[in-house]
């Protein structure tokens, strides 16, 4: 089952992606500004770095400084990293990790437009990082450790790529409650970063079990239905833009129709259906508030 859920979200991310140059920027813009970012910040990010998947601004709470080494995981169209970069200054680094062949080309695509000589973004698992061991002073994460597969693996990864001393700043998806089984045994809700979260003890267990010591987990206390100002999206799923000659946005029209929606497998699809139909009406049945909350995660790794 993981391996499919992994291939339901690069499927999903990848078109995305793909899809940035028309995305609703206005849109992606809203969402931005309600889970936190500043007009300025966003001012200062390249075209095509939000894809408006965020669920909080994990470098707002960061307290970077200059000269660190800053890795960003699911580093997407690279909005945290450009703004990560600019926090650490030309003697520090911000490096972008992500499973997604596309985002990766989209990220540097865009890191091609600002010039900014120290961000880098490497392909890679989050569960598997090919990152040094205790080579980063500060991880960060916007949205993404609730898409992993392993969360525990994921934590002992974090916890042997930091420094000793290191420190964690994500901004993530925490359960309050837990899920009607619709959106529970949903892969579409997993790729929509609900079904795969955990709950706030989840993550203090966690962490504090892969080594981490002050942790803290705490409610940003936003409202989730501001994924609703991008057209089309349901939570951080973020709508995909038409590509030709395609029968979804999971590539070429395969003449068995096993998977029909690049958010995983399910019965095929009615002709001219959106790939995202189906998770929307599931949370037409729902306020993601009343199950889910966007949480602020810090934890350090011991000197």
């Amino acid at each position: 089952m993981s391996e499919q859920l992994k291939s339901a979200v690069k499927d999903l991310y990848g078109a995305t992606a793909r899809g940035a140059d028309v995305a609703d920027a206005e849109g992606t813009a809203r969402v931005a500004a309600a889970f936190g970012y500043s007009e300025e910040e966003l001012a200062a990010i390249p075209e095509g770095s939000n894809l408006g998947l965020s669920c909080g601004n994990p470098t707002a709470l960061a307290n970077l400084r200059e000269g660190e080494v800053v890795l960003d995981l699911g580093s997407g169209g690279g909005i945290d990293v450009f703004l990560a970069a600019k926090a650490v200054g030309a003697t520090g680094k911000a490096i972008g990790l992500d499973m997604t062949e596309d985002m990766i080309n989209l990220a540097r695509k865009n890191a091609d437009k600002t010039g900014i000589a120290n961000a880098e973004f490497v392909l890679g698992d989050i569960e598997d990082m090919p990152i040094e061991a205790g080579s980063v002073d500060c991880i960060i994460s916007n949205c993404v450790i609730n898409l992993t597969t392993s969360k525990e693996t994921a934590f002992k990864e974090m916890f042997r790529v930091l420094k000793p001393g290191g420190r964690v700043a994500i901004s993530d998806i925490a359960l309050k409650k837990e899920l009607p089984a619709e959106l529970k045994e949903s892969v579409d809700a997993y790729v929509g970063c609900i079904a795969g979260a955990i709950t706030s003890e989840e993550f203090l267990a966690g962490m504090n079990s892969a080594g981490f010591n002050d942790i803290k987990v705490v409610d940003a206390q936003v409202d989730l239905n501001a994924y609703g100002e991008v057209d089309g999206q349901s939570a951080c799923c973020s709508p995909v833009a038409a590509e030709p000659e395609t029968s979804s946005c999971c590539g070429p029209k395969d003449p068995e129709p096993a998977a029909s929606s690049c958010c995983g497998p399910s019965e095929p699809a009615a002709k001219g259906t959106d790939v995202h139909d189906s998770l929307r009406e599931t949370m037409k049945s729902y306020d993601l508030n009343d199950y889910a909350a966007s949480v602020k995660v810090y934890a350090v790794k011991p000197a």
